[in-house]
């Protein structure tokens, strides 16, 4: 708040004792340089909800809102010590996808979609009629192809798939190269 604004909500008899150079004064402009940080903030606040506009420090917490935060690294009470294995943008990419994603959780579409925003790269390749020995299908199971390029970040690759997939399902991962 403005000095202005702060004197026009004390009692008048304060308003009528304020004098350049005294005490009542030194106090409103302290309480003007004190109120202005927040401020700022507040000026900027729908800015801190837009994973792509909010400061680095804050996409972790908007991350936890949507529950992803179990595919952190590094999760402790220093928001800096907080990373995502393909960096901050993809991060902000899957928070911003995120209403997608909790929609379609659970199938073939969500499981894709998630892998190529977690990732940064197309290409994955998802087959739910894998045969078994026998030749016949193999119930509640999935074969997952992902790209070469993408088998450094096998760690993150699997998280989603345990985190996307229904419980019941098992699956084999498969790096493929081009």
């Amino acid at each position: 708040m403005k000095r202005t604004d702060i004197e026009r909500l004390l009692p008048a008899i304060f308003q009528r004792t304020i004098r350049p150079g005294g005490l009542l004064a030194a106090l409103l402009d302290s309480m003007e340089t004190l109120h202005a940080p927040s401020e700022a903030v507040l000026a900027n606040l729908a800015a801190y909800f837009d994973p792509y506009h909010t400061p680095d420090v804050f996409v972790p917490y908007l991350a936890g809102w949507v529950d992803l935060e179990s595919l952190l690294i590094g999760v402790s009470d220093e928001a800096e010590a907080v990373s995502f294995p393909t960096g901050m943008g993809q991060l902000r990419e899957l928070v911003a996808a995120a209403a997608f994603l909790s929609k379609w959780r659970g199938t073939h579409k969500g499981l894709l979609r998630f892998l190529e925003t977690a990732t940064g790269e197309k290409g994955f390749e998802i087959n739910e009629q894998v045969p078994g020995p026998d030749g016949q299908p193999k119930p509640y199971h999935l074969h997952i192809r992902a790209p070469q390029a993408t088998e450094a970040h096998r760690g993150l690759i699997e998280s989603v798939i345990e985190l996307e997939k229904p419980a019941y399902v098992t699956y084999e991962l498969e790096f493929y190269s081009e």
